[in-house]
C-alpha cells in the first residue's frame, strides 16, 4: 500500500458477505423451502379448484421469472427478514392478467376483510406486553409514595433558624439530618447547591436542588451520585469525591490532630479515593456508576462516620493508621521523594521479594494508569496503593484480578502452563542462590493444579482462581520467594482449614497494617525524645499521633494545598483513562 493511502471499506463485499452468511443459516434454508413449498401447492390447488382458487391464481399465476423476482426481492433484505410474515408479504402480488369485473371486485373485498383480520390480531400483542412490569430502575426503585412537600417544609423550617435564611457549610449538617440524609453528606448538599461560589446556600437555591433530587433519585446511591457527579455525567470519577473527603478530614472528630498538618491532607484524600475505587469500581473503569455504588458498603461507612469517633475503626476507607502505613511505606522507596518510583525502587520492598519478572509487568501498564507515568517507566503514589493493598491480601476479588492480569501475558484470559513456567523460573533461580533446592516446574504444577482444580485442562482462568480458597499460596508460589518459603513451612492442613473456612473477620490486609504500624510507632517513638513540655499535655492517643506526624513533619517535604477544596493535584494517573 503506497504511504499515506487511507483504507476504505468496500460496502458491496460487506453486503454479499452478511447475505451469504444469512442465506447459509439453517433457518433461513428452511424459510426458503417452505416458501418454495406452498408456491408450488398453490399452482397445483388452481388445478383441482378453479372456482375457489381465484383469489389464488390471482396471487401466483405469474411467469416464472416474475416468482424468482419476488422471492429474491425477500433475500434481499437480510437483516429485516422476518419468517412470520412470509406468508403475508410473497403472496401479495400486483398481477395484470385479464378478469373479469365481478372476480376482481371479490378478490378486492376478499383480501380488504383478511387485511382487516390481520390487524385485529397485531393489537393483540401490545395489551399483553401493558401487563409486564417495570423491572429496570437505574435510578433506584420508586417507592409507595414520598411526601415531597413535608421534606420540603422540614427543610424550609430548618433554614428559618439560619440567619437571612442561609446555610453555611458548618450548618449543613442540621440541614442533612432534615434531608433525612447522613451528617457528612452536609458537604455534597452544600457544594451541589452552589455554596462553594458564594459560601453559603440559600433556601431558595437548595430546595430547588433537593426538590429535583428527589422527584428523579429514589434511594441513596442514586442521590450521591447526583450530589457528586459533574453536569452531564452519570458516574463519578476520582476528582469527584474531594470536596467530600475535604470536608471529613476537616469536620471528623477522629482527624482533628491534622488540622494544623494541611500538609497530610492531600495525601490521605488520595489514599482514601484510591481505597473507594479499589473496592468500589468492581469494572475497573475509573467510573463509578449508581448500581457499583449499591452493590458496595462504602455508603453504609460514610453513614458510621458520625457514629464512630475513632476513625481508624473505619477500616475498609477512611482509616488515618492504614494511610500512614502505605505512605511511609511509599517514602521509604520512593528516594529522590518526587512521589514516583521506578522499576528499581519497587524492587527494594519487602528486600526484593517480589520477582524482577512481575515487576516488569506492574509497569507493563497492565494495572496501572496514566500514560506520563508509563512513558517515564515510573508508578505513582496512587498506583503504588493497589500494589501494597494487592501485595498483602491477595484473596480479595480485585487483588486476584490484579495480579491475574499481570500474569496474563498475552492477554487472552487464561494463564497457561507456559505462563506459569515463565514465572517460575526466576522463582527457581532465587532458590537456587540462597542454597535451597527447587521443587521441579512439574510437580509444582501438580501442586497449583490440585490447589486451584481449573475448570478445563490445561489452563487457568479468572473464575477458577476466585473459587479458590487458597489464591495467595497460588499467587506467591510464582512471584513471592519470602511469602513462598513462608507458605512451605507451614502445615499445608492448616492452611487448608483456614481456607476453607468462613470469611475472616479481620482480612491479611487489616493484619497487616496493624502490625506495621505498631511497628512504625515503636520505631518513631524509641528515637523521638524531643519538646518534652508539648507531649506532656496531649492524651496518650493523642500523643502517639502528634508524635509520628512531627517527625515525619520534620524530615519529609510536603506540598501545600491549594484551597479548601483540596484541589489535589492528583495528575499522576490520568483519570479518563480507563483500566484496560
Amino acid at each position: 500500500m503506497t504511504p499515506g493511502k487511507v483504507l476504505q471499506p468496500v460496502l458491496k463485499m460487506k453486503v454479499d458477505e452478511l447475505f451469504l452468511c444469512w442465506l447459509s443459516q439453517p433457518a433461513t434454508q428452511l424459510t426458503l423451502k417452505d416458501c418454495l413449498r406452498r408456491i408450488k401447492n398453490e399452482e397445483k390447488t388452481e388445478i383441482a379448484n378453479e372456482d375457489t382458487g381465484s383469489r389464488k391464481n390471482e396471487r401466483f399465476n405469474t411467469k416464472n421469472s416474475d416468482s424468482k423476482q419476488s422471492i429474491l426481492g425477500d433475500i434481499r433484505l437480510p437483516l429485516s427478514f422476518n419468517p412470520p410474515q412470509l406468508s403475508t408479504a410473497l403472496p401479495l402480488s400486483t398481477s395484470t392478467s385479464p378478469r373479469n369485473v365481478s372476480n376482481v371486485k371479490g378478490i378486492r373485498r376478499s383480501s380488504g376483510t383478511r387485511v382487516v383480520q390481520t390487524k385485529k390480531e397485531e393489537t393483540l400483542p401490545p395489551s399483553l406486553s401493558q401487563t409486564i412490569p417495570t423491572f429496570y430502575f437505574p435510578r433506584g426503585c420508586p417507592k409507595e409514595k414520598v411526601n415531597i412537600d413535608a421534606v420540603i417544609a422540614k427543610i424550609e423550617r430548618t433554614f428559618s433558624q439560619f440567619p437571612n435564611e442561609r446555610a453555611t457549610l458548618d450548618d449543613m449538617g442540621k440541614v442533612a439530618k432534615a434531608c433525612e440524609c447522613p451528617l457528612y453528606w452536609k458537604g455534597p448538599l452544600f457544594y451541589c447547591a452552589g455554596g462553594e461560589r458564594t459560601g453559603y446556600v440559600s433556601v431558595h437555591k437548595f430546595v430547588a436542588m433537593w426538590r429535583k433530587i428527589l422527584q428523579t433519585c429514589y434511594d441513596d446511591a442514586a442521590k450521591f451520585v447526583h450530589l457528586l457527579m459533574n453536569p452531564g455525567c452519570n458516574y463519578l470519577v476520582q476528582e469527584d469525591f474531594i470536596p467530600f473527603l475535604q470536608d471529613v478530614v476537616n469536620s471528623h472528630p477522629g482527624l482533628s490532630f491534622l488540622k494544623e498538618a494541611s500538609e497530610f491532607h492531600s495525601r490521605y484524600i488520595t489514599t482514601v479515593i484510591q481505597r473507594i475505587f479499589y473496592t468500589v469500581n468492581r469494572s475497573w473503569s475509573g467510573k463509578i456508576t449508581c448500581n457499583e455504588l449499591r452493590k458496595s458498603n462504602f455508603l453504609q461507612n460514610v453513614a458510621l462516620l458520625e457514629e464512630e469517633a475513632d476513625i481508624n475503626q473505619l477500616t475498609e476507607y477512611f482509616s488515618y493508621e492504614h494511610f500512614y502505613v502505605i505512605y511511609c511505606k511509599f517514602w521509604e522507596l520512593d528516594t529522590d521523594h518526587d512521589l514516583y518510583i521506578d522499576r528499581k525502587d519497587l524492587a527494594r520492598h519487602n528486600d526484593h521479594a517480589i520477582s524482577s519478572r512481575m515487576i516488569e509487568r506492574i509497569f507493563s501498564g497492565a494495572v496501572t494508569r496514566g500514560r506520563k507515568a508509563q512513558k517515564d517507566g515510573k508508578i505513582s503514589y496512587a498506583d503504588f496503593v493497589w500494589f501494597l493493598i494487592s501485595e498483602e491480601d491477595k484473596k480479595t476479588p480485585t487483588s486476584i484480578e490484579y495480579w491475574f492480569r499481570c500474569m496474563d501475558l498475552d492477554g487472552d484470559g487464561a494463564l497457561s502452563m507456559y505462563e506459569l513456567e515463565y514465572f517460575y523460573e526466576e522463582q527457581c533461580q532465587k532458590l537456587d542462590n540462597m542454597a535451597i533446592e527447587p521443587l521441579p516446574f512439574e510437580d509444582c504444577l501438580c501442586q497449583m493444579l490440585d490447589l486451584v482444580k481449573p475448570q478445563y485442562e490445561g489452563k487457568i482462568t479468572l473464575h477458577d482462581l476466585k473459587r479458590c480458597k487458597l489464591t495467595n499460596v497460588f499467587f506467591d508460589t510464582f512471584f513471592n520467594i519470602e511469602k513462598y518459603l513462608d507458605h512451605e513451612q507451614k502445615d499445608q492442613f492448616s492452611m487448608l482449614r483456614d481456607g476453607e473456612g468462613e470469611s475472616q473477620e479481620v482480612s491479611d490486609w487489616e493484619k497487616y497494617a496493624a502490625e506495621e504500624y505498631d511497628i512504625l510507632v515503636a520505631e518513631e517513638a524509641a528515637s523521638d525524645q524531643w519538646n518534652d513540655g508539648y507531649e506532656a499535655e496531649l492524651n496518650p492517643v493523642d500523643h502517639q499521633k502528634a508524635n509520628v506526624l512531627k517527625y515525619q513533619m520534620e524530615k519529609r517535604p510536603f506540598f501545600e494545598m491549594p484551597s479548601h477544596l483540596a484541589d489535589v493535584d492528583l495528575d499522576e494517573y490520568d483519570y479518563e483513562e480507563d483500566f484496560e
